[in-house]
């Protein structure tokens, strides 16, 4: 069932098609949707929502929580490993104990569908779960660079990389890193813009996991990414914020070797305000074990530049009707390779992951019966 053709059948040209494809998994489950929608129009005019579809028992005290799109443009990817888990129903928790499997698809419509990495308020949704009521986190290195990143003229002019190569220079490239990425409240047109409210999504999520997950007590979680690392690998880097050390035994018991963005040893860096942060306030009563799956797709300076060029198009404008399509192009292709070795390399690899959960989930189940 799982040859190559079926692999890229998975997998979409558009959010439309996404979605389309999600939806008629589950119908073919005879699984039901429940549809968050948002009040604003797709690229192609179609209705944007958050679906989530529950694959086992609403009363099930362990759940695999599988989530897509968070950062919109990104969401090709997760939505195909979605798809693919609800059509090989032999892989879901149809014969699990207590167990269901909760898809969240979409959960940025926006951005997935007018191929932004954004929301619709032009916040990085994994930097919007922070505490708005409390002073919002401060990052004095994205201030320096800023206008370096987003200058008035597009391409950059030589003076402004060469600006940005010496603050690369001065604190490294993970400290170029950081300050761009870490997240920041300051500019609401700027990149990696935290927000000064929760989003849209942001309340979605919450009420999505105050309605499925109230009595869960054994929670594992795959958030689905793209953009860092080497082409066609699933870097696992552990979600969890529990301090309890059994907790990362428990994760790479389950998923391998992981890495860690406190440890210096992901690809990426420690982010204000991540979507973990709302599994951990709504789930309480649930012990959490998790892991963001970050597929690398092609270079940094790659992936940074075309992230740059589209912030760039969303700030400033651009007449130029081909250049900004081609620029759109350009985003979507950093963030999703249309190549069958890499689509074949994300399921294979994404849907080992959600069985190694379902799997660990069961194991714990035993253990505590023979307890």
């Amino acid at each position: 069932m799982e040859n190559n053709a079926w692999i890229d059948g998975l997998f979409s040209h558009s959010y439309a098609e996404a979605r389309e494809k999600f939806l008629s998994a589950a119908a073919r489950r005879g699984l039901p949707v429940e549809s968050h929608e948002l009040e604003l129009v797709g690229a192609d005019g179609e209705t944007l929502a958050t679906d989530v579809v529950l694959d086992g028992p609403a009363d099930a005290s362990r759940m695999l929580l599988v989530i897509s799109g968070v950062h919109g443009v990104e969401g090709f990817c997760g939505s195909a490993v979605q798809t693919g888990m609800l059509l090989a129903a032999h892989q879901g928790a149809d014969a699990l104990r207590d167990t269901a499997v909760l898809h969240v698809h979409a959960i940025n419509p926006f951005g997935f569908s007018h191929l932004r990495r954004v929301t619709q308020e032009n916040v990085d949704l994994n930097r919007n779960f922070v505490d708005f009521a409390k002073p919002l986190p401060v990052n004095p290195g994205y201030a320096e660079i800023h206008e370096l990143l987003l200058p008035a003229a597009w391409p950059p002019e030589a003076e402004v990389e060469a600006a940005l190569a010496a603050y690369r220079d001065r604190h490294g490239a993970r400290g170029l890193q950081r300050a761009m990425s870490l997240g920041q409240h300051g500019f609401a047109d700027g990149m990696f813009f935290g927000g000064h409210r929760p989003t849209w999504s942001n309340d979605t999520f919450r009420r999505i996991l105050k309605r499925h997950a109230p009595k869960v007590r054994q929670l594992a979680s795959i958030d689905i990414h793209t953009g860092l690392g080497a082409y066609g690998v699933g870097e696992r880097i552990f979600a969890s914020f529990d301090d309890d050390p059994a907790v990362l035994v428990r994760a790479e018991r389950w998923w391998g070797e992981l890495t860690s963005v406190t440890t210096g040893t992901s690809t990426s860096i420690p982010l204000t305000g991540p979507i973990q942060t709302a599994i951990t306030e709504e789930c309480r009563g649930a012990q959490h074990v998790g892991i963001c799956l970050e597929y690398g797709t092609w270079p940094s300076e790659r992936v940074t530049g075309a992230l740059r060029a589209e912030h760039w198009l969303h700030r400033h404008g651009d007449t130029d009707a081909a250049r900004s399509a081609a620029i759109k192009r350009a985003l979507k292709d950093a963030f999703y390779p249309d190549a069958a070795d890499w689509k074949r390399a994300v399921w294979q690899q994404a849907s080992q992951a959600c069985l190694s959960a379902l799997e660990g989930l069961q194991e714990d189940a035993s253990q505590a019966m023979l307890a």
